[in-house]
């Protein structure tokens, strides 16, 4: 793999004010990144129309995406945008009032969408004309219970503090799972009682590779657990894979599996929020010693840590999904970067 995909967001600069995580972003970013030379192309700059979002210093980032074939499946916090590779360009919009703190898309066999509504924590699926199928709420009640379907919710600034924070959304044998935070597991949707406890920290990526499913905590753990019986085999502390004691990684979030020993995995720089709850993993003594946002390599057969890349002088500075560059790309990274015009070199 000579490069690969990162979904984020260019940070919003402010000298008046702390911004909370609904605030932090002014422009969706996607790059391209070649690890070897630590050059970065853009592929897609985008900033949500106005009807979409709320209207006082909005969140504008792609969270989790998802890449099937040519075409990549991204979101913001309160749209579904589809793109064809390798021109990124935009096949499909979906903006419904129930999207708020999008986190996640994912395209079923069947070419419908799984969309991950963190902020009313549901699953909603959904055609690519914007029609929706079914809605699914992730703690096993009616999510209408505790929100109104009056409300445009792609206006509400933040729906916190959530019962359960649902981030990711995979399929096993057509069987369609989520990831929860607050519960430090996944669950199956389709088939209610089968779960996998990650049990370490709030649980963010599910991304199967294989036989195996590869989970993220926030607080810098891989868990890998086998898609067969569903049982965690292996939880690998990024901590103690290197960097400095006391220092912390950041928010731990996209991992991009190259094969069974090396993984890249993407870690966001660690910032204020009135929600303490959310950052309570951050132990005494991190507070100011946190890491820029940034994207390493490690090998887990021999524990060590082998490459790390800062992002922020790529423009990204909330990190959200790793993607591989698919086959229809393939060649030399170094010409494709050169021919693109926007490349970013440190």
């Amino acid at each position: 793999m000579n490069s690969f995909y990162v979904t984020g967001g260019r940070l919003r600069s402010t000298v008046f004010r702390k911004l909370e995580e609904w605030q932090s972003c002014q422009q969706a970013l996607l790059i391209e990144l070649d690890p070897a030379k630590n050059q970065s192309r853009a592929c897609v700059e985008y900033i949500s129309p106005p009807e979409a979002c709320p209207d006082e210093l909005p969140a504008v980032l792609f969270k989790s995406a998802t890449l099937q074939g040519n075409k990549l499946y991204t979101c913001t916090s309160t749209e579904v945008l589809i793109y064809e590779l390798p021109a990124f360009r935009l096949l499909h919009y979906i903006s419904l009032p129930c999207f708020n703190d999008l986190h996640h898309v994912y395209p079923t066999h069947q070419g419908t969408l799984l969309v991950a509504v963190t902020g009313l924590d549901m699953v909603v699926e959904i055609t690519t004309t914007g029609s929706t199928i079914r809605e699914c709420g992730v703690l096993g009640e009616d999510p209408w219970t505790r929100f109104s379907r009056q409300t445009d919710y792609r206006k509400v600034a933040t729906t916190k503090p959530h019962k359960s924070h649902p981030n990711h959304v995979f399929e096993l044998d057509q069987e369609v799972w989520v990831t929860r935070f607050l519960q430090r597991d996944a669950i199956c949707l389709t088939t209610p009682g089968s779960r996998i406890d990650i049990a370490v920290q709030g649980t963010h990526d599910g991304y199967v590779f294989g036989d195996r499913i590869y989970f993220t905590t926030v607080d810098g753990h891989v868990v890998i657990a086998n898609r067969k019986s569903l049982k965690v085999i292996e939880t690998i502390d990024l901590n103690q894979l290197g960097g400095k004691p006391g220092e912390s990684l950041g928010w731990c979030r996209g991992v991009l599996p190259l094969d069974e020993r090396r993984v890249w995995v993407g870690f966001t720089r660690v910032r204020p929020t009135k929600f303490v709850e959310n950052v309570a993993w951050v132990k005494n003594g991190y507070s100011h010693r946190h890491k820029p946002s940034h994207v390493a390599l490690y090998n887990l057969e021999r524990k060590t840590c082998e490459q790390e890349i800062e992002l922020e002088p790529h423009g990204i500075g909330v990190v959200f999904s790793l993607l591989p560059v698919p086959a229809i790309e393939s060649g030399s990274a170094e010409t494709i970067l050169r021919e693109s015009g926007k490349t970013t070199g440190v």
